[in-house]
């Protein structure tokens, strides 16, 4: 069975990549230490993309591992825009990082309780990533077959290497990814999962972000402090323009 949750903490290659994932020799988690130095975060793009700079993220999120990364960063800044306080200003070079990161509380739609809902969830953010590597219409037939290349070097299920393959053919969906929420909540996780999936140093890359911001009827506030809570955990982000 696929396990979409599982194979979303691999990619992060946080703590919960050491039990099913993690634990096989090669897998996807080894390939993005190995990239990465052990703090990159969030990163489909960075796992399968050589041409893509992925974002980095260190310390408690990458402990958390995967959903619980993602879960933690909207539901601190869902919390704080609800508050009405104002996002956080961009880190300066040197400034430390806040490094205490709490996971959402179980139950949540930050961080569902049943283990259905935490499938359900861990593909829609998987799916979200994915369209957000791609946005930029760097992965042509050439580059898909790389990539594929690439997943039969690592050890994963085939219904995961499936998963992926299915994702990277289809065509970009920014509709389908934002319809996916079905509450306010998981909005704003598929809008920090799409943050985390590429670093948006293009002008298609920040286009993207803006209109799913848009499809996903997000406060201009609120979108603002979901970037500043992926910003502050990875020492920056492209705010879209």
């Amino acid at each position: 069975m696929f396990d979409a949750k599982g194979l979303l903490d691999q990619f992060f290659g946080g703590q919960d990549s050491g039990s099913q994932h993690g634990s096989r020799s090669g897998g996807a988690g080894d390939f993005i230490r190995g990239a990465g130095g052990g703090a990159l975060a969030g990163t489909i793009a960075s796992l399968l993309l050589t041409s893509k700079k992925g974002r980095e993220i260190g310390g408690e999120a990458l402990k958390l591992g995967g959903m619980a990364a993602v879960g933690a960063l909207a539901y601190k800044a869902y919390n704080d825009w609800q508050a009405g306080k104002k996002a956080s200003p961009a880190q300066q070079q040197g400034q430390d990082i806040p490094p205490r990161m709490l996971p959402a509380p179980k139950g949540t739609p930050f961080n569902p309780a049943t283990d259905v809902e935490q499938q359900t969830l861990a593909r829609k953010l998987l799916r979200a990533m994915i369209a957000a590597a791609k946005c930029d219409g760097h992965i042509d037939a050439d580059e898909q077959a790389r990539i594929f290349s690439e997943l039969d070097k690592l050890t994963l299920s085939p219904e995961e290497k499936a998963f992926v393959m299915d994702e990277l053919r289809a065509k970009l969906d920014i509709d389908g990814v934002a319809s996916a929420a079905s509450s306010p909540e998981e909005a704003a996780e598929i809008y920090a999962a799409s943050l985390l999936a590429i670093d948006a140093d293009t002008p298609a890359e920040r286009g993207y972000l803006a209109m799913l911001a848009a499809r996903l009827r997000l406060d201009s506030d609120l979108a603002e402090h979901l970037n500043s809570s992926v910003r502050n955990a990875s020492g920056k982000v492209s705010v879209p323009t």
